[in-house]
């Protein structure tokens, strides 16, 4: 699923478990996973989004403490 945030493509999972459903949400390019549950009466589409607003967070917590490689700062790895 590519959707209009600009990220790439996502698989997102639905599991119902009695009252609750159970979301996780992949990103296949970093094999990051995220997984939250919520009530089955917050539909479909609200936990979607929470659940991509959730991978969004981690994705860039990642992103942030990456450390730059020498040749992004501009010095030579010799």
């Amino acid at each position: 699923m590519v959707d209009e945030a600009g990220r790439g493509e996502v698989i997102i999972e639905f599991v119902r478990l009695g009252g609750l459903v159970r979301v996780s949400a992949l990103d296949p390019a970093s094999l990051v996973e995220v997984t939250l549950q919520g009530p089955a009466a917050a539909g479909e589409a609200a936990l979607r989004d929470a659940v991509l607003r959730k991978l969004d967070y981690v994705l860039a917590r990642a992103r942030a403490r990456r450390p730059a490689s020498p040749l992004a700062r501009g010095r030579s790895l010799l």
